[in-house]
């Protein structure tokens, strides 16, 4: 397994809504187990292919708490088919966004479809944790970021910092 670079805000990839999936083979099979293996290094709880620049709907997450008890899960074109009218708030972060986390309220349980890394069609009702992973990693297949479900003056607070790392970070290359 390979481990990824994950790509940081402020890089336009982030906000590209990404390619349906055709087809389950090996190669996406790999795509997938290096996720997993990008995520746990990080360390996250889920992470999208766009995260690692593939433009492709695959995300995997891990909600597990215990790291000798790994949970991890594979959603090819996920699609959130329902969601609850009850709310939940979770501090979020998100590995493309390092070391910044705000309250998001989001429905507190999800119904989502997707196949799994056999090709065959799944159905998971998701509530707790993984219904709030599940929903911010499927807004990133979107190019759609947990910051877009602040305050405005949050988010462009936010977007300014990185943008400052960002412009850091190339000088600092040459």
């Amino acid at each position: 397994m390979t481990i990824k670079p994950i790509v940081l805000l402020p890089d336009k990839v982030l906000r590209s809504v990404s390619e349906p999936i055709e087809r389950v083979d090996d190669e996406l099979r790999k795509l997938a187990d290096d996720m997993l293996e990008t995520m746990y290094d990080a360390p996250g709880i889920g992470l999208a292919a766009v995260q690692v620049g593939v433009l492709r709907r695959l995300l995997v997450v891990d909600c597990s708490k215990d790291e000798d008890d790994k949970k991890p899960m594979v959603f090819i074109n996920p699609e959130i088919v329902a969601a609850s009218d009850d709310r939940s708030v979770y501090e979020e972060g998100c590995l493309s966004i390092p070391d910044y986390y705000a309250e998001v309220e989001r429905p507190a349980t999800v119904t989502v479809n997707f196949i799994d890394t056999e090709g065959m069609r799944q159905t998971i009702d998701a509530e707790g944790l993984l219904a709030t992973c599940l929903q911010h990693e499927i807004d990133h297949l979107n190019g759609v970021l947990f910051i877009d479900h602040i305050s405005k003056l949050k988010r462009d607070i936010v977007i300014r910092k990185f943008t400052k790392m960002a412009k850091t970070r190339a000088t600092a290359a040459i």
